[in-house]
C-alpha cells in the first residue's frame, strides 16, 4: 500500500496526517482499531472500523464524527464510515483500550447529552445539554421560543454555560447563533466570547447540520472552544 492509499501504518509514511485521525478514533469506546483510506489528493475515500459487539454501528459512527469535530474540528461525511464488529477482544488491546480512554477523558470536553421537549408554557421549548471535562461534569437547561432560530441559540448557550461550569478558573459567554447556507448545506454558527485572566478572545465555531440542528449547536460551540479549553486546562 502506498502513501496515497492508507493512513500512517508502521514503517509507512503518512504525507496527509491520517495518523492522527486514526489514533482519536481508536480511542473511542468500543473501538478496537480503525484505518483511513485517502485519495491522491489527501481527501478522505473511507474510514474502516473494528469494534466490539454491543454497541450499535449507527452510534460508533455518530461518535466518530462528534470526536472528529469536536478535537480536531474535522468533518467527516458518515456515509464514508464502515463498521465492522467483533467479540474477540484479547486482554492486552483491552487494557490499552482502557487506559487510553482515560487519558483522554482527562483532556477532552464530552458531549454527554441533549434533550429537547417541550415547556410547560405554551409555544416554548426546555433544551437541556450535559457535557463532562476529566471527571466533572455540567448541565444546563435553556428555555425559548419554540422555532428553528431559537432553539438552536438556546441548545448554543446551554452548553456555552456547561463550559463555563466546567471551567472555573476562565468564563465563556455566547455571543449568538445563527443557522447559515453555504455549499448547498446548512451549517450552524456559533461566537462565543473567552475570558481567560486578562487575555479575551471572540472564538467563532462551525458544524454542519446532518440530524437536529439543536445538536448542531453544541458540537458548533465545541469547534469554537476546544483549542482554547485545551490550551487552558
Amino acid at each position: 500500500m502506498g502513501p496515497s492509499e492508507g493512513g500512517g501504518g508502521i514503517g509507512q509514511p503518512d504525507p496527509w496526517g491520517m495518523k492522527r485521525i486514526e489514533n482519536l478514533i481508536t480511542t473511542l469506546t468500543g473501538v478496537l482499531s480503525a484505518r483511513v483510506v485517502v485519495t491522491p489528493l489527501g481527501e478522505v475515500s473511507e474510514v474502516h472500523v473494528l469494534t466490539r459487539s454491543g454497541i450499535q454501528p449507527k452510534q460508533i459512527v455518530r461518535n466518530i464524527e462528534s470526536a472528529l469535530m469536536a478535537q480536531l474540528g474535522f468533518k467527516i461525511d458518515h456515509r464514508k464510515i464502515s463498521v465492522a464488529q467483533t467479540a474477540d477482544v484479547r486482554p492486552i488491546e483491552a487494557l490499552q483500550e482502557e487506559a487510553i480512554n482515560e487519558r483522554v477523558k482527562h483532556r477532552v470536553v464530552v458531549f454527554r447529552s441533549l434533550e429537547v421537549r417541550p415547556a410547560e408554557r405554551p409555544q416554548r421549548v426546555m433544551v437541556r445539554v450535559k457535557l463532562a471535562f476529566g471527571e466533572k461534569e455540567a448541565e444546563a437547561e435553556e428555555i425559548g421560543t419554540d422555532t428553528l432560530r431559537n432553539r438552536v441559540e438556546a441548545a448554543a448557550r446551554a452548553a456555552t454555560t456547561c463550559l463555563d461550569d466546567l471551567l472555573p478558573d476562565n468564563s465563556l459567554a455566547l455571543e449568538g447563533a445563527t443557522l447559515i447556507d453555504a455549499f448547498d448545506r446548512k451549517f450552524v454558527l456559533v461566537a462565543v466570547h473567552g475570558l481567560g485572566g486578562r487575555e479575551a478572545q471572540m472564538l467563532t465555531g462551525t458544524c454542519e447540520v446532518r440530524e437536529a440542528p439543536e445538536r448542531s449547536a453544541v458540537l458548533a460551540v465545541l469547534d469554537a472552544t476546544n483549542r482554547w479549553v485545551d490550551a487552558r486546562r
